[in-house]
């Protein structure tokens, strides 16, 4: 292997290393303001949506809303299935079953 390779993986290694020990330096003793905690519980939707959005209206580049875009439509039923309340694995099925069956047809 190259020395680029290791040399990548020690520095993502101290770049995790110290984001969570200044977090953990700076908040451990005092805990987190009850504002930063609100803020906070919003990160993981926020970066959810930031990875799956581009897949599903853009997948070959550009804004696709058509019904020609399978990942859209089978992204529109995973929600609706989501919306019903439905447990997390009959969300994955119902998007996967729909994005099978356009893809065959």
């Amino acid at each position: 292997m190259r020395i680029e390779f290791f040399m990548n993986i020690l520095a993502m290694a101290i770049a995790t290393f110290a984001t969570r020990f200044v977090s953990i330096g700076l908040l451990g003793s005092s805990g987190v303001p009850a504002w930063f905690g609100r803020f906070l519980k919003h990160v993981p939707t926020a970066m959810l949506t930031a990875l799956i959005a581009p897949a599903i209206f853009a997948p070959r580049g550009y804004i696709e809303l058509t019904f020609a875009n399978h990942y859209l439509m089978a992204g529109a039923v995973a929600i609706f299935v989501a919306y019903k309340r439905q447990p997390p694995i009959a969300t994955m099925g119902a998007g996967i079953a729909v994005m099978l069956a356009l893809r065959i047809m």
